[in-house]
């Protein structure tokens, strides 16, 4: 299957320096922003394939939006982010339905917040808050149950900006 790209959208080769595998398959996660490594003109874009090809974490955690405790697999961010090579200070995560929220990248360095693809055993979907979910591990730190906390739970992940 050859690469979707959006018109317009110059594919970077494997020649590019800093130059991330090219997605196969539909393009679900865009990061754009300071960036080291890309694959699409000055962005970095993933397929389902590629997030599953980084190394996979899973916790168990309840959500405010849930019941009961929920088994998520995914990528850790901060793997997410050495893979582009981000730089920045903050994230800007955007989602299908329009939510936008900015979260700082200290975070992804103090708690084990994963870009979930699963929930317990089965691939989120855009009807389950997929494709992608920004779930934090509550349940293991007490200040991870504070509200403003559960703003930064983006589901239907689709852009991350860094700055």
């Amino acid at each position: 299957m050859a690469m979707l790209a959006f018109p317009g959208e110059a594919i970077a080769t494997s020649d590019d320096a800093g130059a991330l595998p090219q997605p196969t398959g539909k393009i679900l996660l865009r990061i754009t922003g300071d960036i080291s490594c890309t694959n699409l003109e000055d962005k970095a874009v993933f397929d389902r394939a590629m997030i599953e090809a980084l190394p996979l974490t899973t916790i168990e955690t309840t959500t405010v939006v849930t019941d009961g405790v929920k088994r998520f697999k995914g990528v850790l961010m901060r793997d997410l982010l050495d893979a582009v090579g981000a730089t920045g200070t903050m994230v800007t995560a955007s989602a299908l339905n329009d939510y936008v929220v900015t979260i700082p990248i200290s975070d992804f360095e103090k708690f084990d917040v994963l870009v979930a693809f699963q929930m317990d055993g089965k691939q989120l979907t855009r009807r389950d808050k997929g494709p992608f979910w920004i779930v934090y591990p509550r349940d293991d730190f007490a200040v991870l149950q504070d509200i403003r906390y559960d703003s930064l739970w983006v589901w239907q992940l689709n852009r991350l900006d860094i700055q």
